[in-house]
C-alpha cells in the first residue's frame, strides 16, 4: 500500500511539473507583459491542484478497497505471520526447532483389535541345551510322564531330566582326538572306503540329551570321541569296526540303554550304569573303565581313550586287538583270526 501511495504522489508531482513546463514552453520570446491580475493566476493553479488532489484521493480509494487476489496474499501473509510467531515462541521454549505439522488427512475409522492376553515368558522361549549352565551336582532324572512308551520299553526306562550341556577337559579332548587322526590316517591310506564311514561330528546337545534320558553322565573321553564321530554311516559291512565290535552313535547308544534296561526292569533287576559302545563292549559310567559283562567281569581297558590308542596301534603296527588283526579287502577294512 505504501508503494502505491508513494506513486501517486510521485505522479502528482510530475503531472504538476509537466504543466508548469509546457505553461512556460508556450510563452513568447517578448517583453514581459504586465502580470496578470493575480486572481486568475490564482484560480488556474487552484484548479491544478485540484486536479492532482482528486488524481491521489482515486488512486489511495483504489488502494484501500482489497481485491480479491489482494485479500488472499493478505490472509496468506497473515498466516504465515502467525506461523512464525508460533515457531518462535517454541524455539524460544525448547531451543530447538519444531518440525512441520504435516496436514491431517482423513482417517477411515478401523475395528478395534481383539486384545491378546500376554503369555508369560518362561512358556514361550523353549531352554535349549546351550543355554543351560552346567552344574557338578547331577539330578536324579525321574521317568517321563507325558513321554510315549515305545513297544516293548516300559514307562520306567523312558526318563526324562535335566539336559545339561557339561563341559569336556581340554586335556583329554586333545588327547582322544590324537587317537582319532592316527586311525583316519591310516584308513584313509589303506582303506579308503571304510574312511568313508566314519560319521559326522556329534553334537553336545544331543549327547547331554542322551545323558538326560538314560540317567547317566558320559566319561569325558566317550563323549570326546562322539564329539568327533557320532557313529558310522553307510552300508554295515563297509562301516568302520575294531573286531566284531561297532562303533555306536549317541541315538544308537541312548536305544540300546532302553533295551537293556526294559530287560532288567522285567526281571526286576536295577538298572544298569554301564554304557553298550558296541556289540560286547561297555563304559561304566561311574569308573570310566570298558568291560564286556558278558564275557568277563574285569575291565579290558581302563579307558575308553586307551582303547582308541590300542585300536591305532593295531592298525599302525600290525598287532592284534580283541583276538583279531586288521586286514584290508577291496578298500574295505576287515579283521581277521590272529591265531
Amino acid at each position: 500500500m505504501l508503494k502505491l501511495v508513494r506513486l501517486a504522489l510521485t505522479a502528482a508531482i510530475l503531472t504538476a511539473i509537466g504543466v508548469r513546463l509546457r505553461r512556460r514552453a508556450r510563452m513568447p520570446v517578448q517583453p514581459p507583459a504586465p502580470p496578470a491580475p493575480r486572481a486568475a493566476g490564482r484560480t488556474r493553479m487552484g484548479l491544478v491542484w485540484a486536479v492532482i488532489a482528486g488524481a491521489v484521493a482515486l488512486t489511495l480509494g483504489a488502494a484501500m478497497v482489497p481485491t480479491g487476489p489482494q485479500a488472499v496474499s493478505e490472509a496468506r501473509a497473515a498466516v504465515y505471520q502467525a506461523q512464525q510467531s508460533a515457531m518462535t515462541v517454541v524455539m524460544g521454549a525448547t531451543g530447538k526447532s519444531p518440525a512441520p505439522t504435516p496436514t491431517p488427512t482423513p482417517v477411515e475409522p478401523t475395528p478395534a483389535a481383539t486384545p491378546v492376553e500376554p503369555t508369560p515368558e518362561a512358556t514361550a522361549v523353549a531352554p535349549t541345551a546351550s543355554a543351560v549352565a552346567p552344574t557338578a551336582t547331577a539330578v536324579a532324572p525321574t521317568p517321563a510322564a507325558t513321554a510315549s512308551a515305545l513297544p516293548g520299553i516300559p514307562a520306567a526306562c523312558m526318563l526324562s531330566g535335566p539336559v545339561t550341556v557339561r563341559p569336556i577337559s581340554p586335556r583329554v579332548r586333545a588327547a582322544v582326538n590324537r587317537q582319532w587322526r592316527r586311525i583316519e590316517r591310516w584308513l584313509r591310506e589303506h582303506a579308503p572306503r571304510t574312511y568313508a564311514s566314519l560319521g559326522a561330528p556329534g553334537r553336545a546337545g544331543t549327547v547331554a540329551l542322551a545323558e538326560a534320558q538314560t540317567g547317566l553322565e558320559f566319561p569325558d573321553d566317550l563323549r570326546a570321541s562322539l564329539l568327533r564321530h557320532n557313529g558310522m554311516s553307510g552300508p554295515l559291512a563297509a562301516r568302520f569296526s575294531f573286531g566284531e565290535e561297532q562303533v555306536r552313535g549317541v541315538r544308537e547308544i541312548r536305544d540300546q540303554w532302553r533295551e537293556d534296561c526294559a530287560l532288567r526292569v522285567g526281571r526286576g533287576d536295577p538298572m544298569s550304569r554301564l554304557i553298550r559302545v558296541g556289540t560286547l563292549t561297555e563304559v561304566d559310567a561311574d569308573t570310566g573303565h570298558v568291560v564286556a559283562s558278558m564275557v568277563r567281569p574285569e575291565p579290558i581297558w581302563p579307558s575308553y581313550h586307551a582303547m582308541l590308542r590300542d585300536l591305532a596301534d593295531a592298525l599302525e603296527q600290525g598287532r592284534p586287538v580283541f583276538g583279531a588283526r586288521a586286514t584290508v579287502k577291496g578298500g574295505l577294512l576287515r579283521w581277521s583270526d590272529a591265531r
